[in-house]
């Protein structure tokens, strides 16, 4: 959620310029150096305060395309399938920037947090009905179920899987191609493979994930590691949040998405890899 750093270290670099924006060093907030910048009024919720952010990211906004689409789907309970091959999300994470400086460089990037420490199941509760999804308590480590319309506790969460960040295909670049057209993250693969060597984001089935999206200027100056904390400005959508799961569980998602997805047709016709 917005103001957590992020973790996850273990996606290597594909460039030497990558390799500066892990995200253990990008992603890890630190104490406020130089000038403080006040934010502007952004679209999304963001992530850690922009007091003392670096003046290229502290205006950066973000607003989610297809929101609708995406409340739609998070009233049912979003779901996202993952396999071994890996498998792109739908709705497709897109986003439309604002306030970045149309002559800087910047990276964009995602990267996925577990929302709890439980793990999900879908089937019947005692007197027919479950409490719903977020009413136990987070202190119990324990598995979920989805029972009668609701998703219950099941058993304790699987170790967490590999940590990744996906970076966007076409980083780095000006702040002013950013701004021109929407950013899509259309190439991004989810996977249950945790002996995946495609780059794709490790999540385990029936757990639940909260995506996040960062921007990150490319800091010019030679000691740039040192500024890493206020180079970057995240971003999450609370309507994004989905489970990951291995064959949708509930209809109403599975219907959803057959009428929503311009490439759901082989699902129609029984491709068993349509989207």
């Amino acid at each position: 959620m917005p103001g957590n750093g992020a973790t996850d270290t273990s996606c290597p670099p594909t460039t030497p310029m990558a390799a500066s924006l892990q995200p253990s060093a990008a992603f890890l907030g630190g104490p406020g150096e130089g000038s403080p910048c006040t934010p502007g009024l952004g679209w999304a919720g963001e992530g850690p305060g922009a007091s003392g952010k670096n003046r290229h990211v502290c205006h950066a906004a973000a607003r989610l395309e297809m929101g609708s689409l995406w409340e739609e789907f998070n009233r049912l309970g979003t779901e996202m399938i993952v396999t071994k091959a890996g498998r792109r999300m739908f709705p497709t994470f897109q986003v439309k920037l604002s306030g970045l400086d149309p002559l800087a460089d910047y990276v964009l990037l995602m990267d996925f947090i577990p929302l709890d420490d439980k793990r999900y199941r879908w089937g019947w509760g005692s007197g027919g009905r479950g409490p719903e999804l977020g009413v136990l308590s987070p202190s119990l480590p324990c598995r979920y179920a989805f029972h009668s319309s609701s998703w219950l506790a099941a058993g304790r969460a699987e170790p967490a899987a590999p940590g990744r960040v996906h970076f966007h295909p076409d980083s780095p670049a000006k702040g002013a191609q950013w701004m021109r057209q929407i950013v899509s993250f259309d190439k991004l693969k989810l996977t249950n493979n945790l002996l995946d060597d495609n780059g794709h984001i490790i999540l385990n089935s029936m757990h639940r994930y909260q995506p996040r999206f960062h921007v990150v200027f490319v800091d010019p100056r030679r000691d740039s590691e040192r500024f890493a904390h206020q180079n970057f400005k995240s971003f999450s959508f609370p309507e994004t949040q989905f489970m990951a799961v291995t064959a949708y569980q509930n209809h109403r998602i599975t219907q959803l998405k057959i009428a929503s997805n311009p490439f759901a047709k082989g699902f129609r016709d029984g491709d068993p890899e349509p989207w």
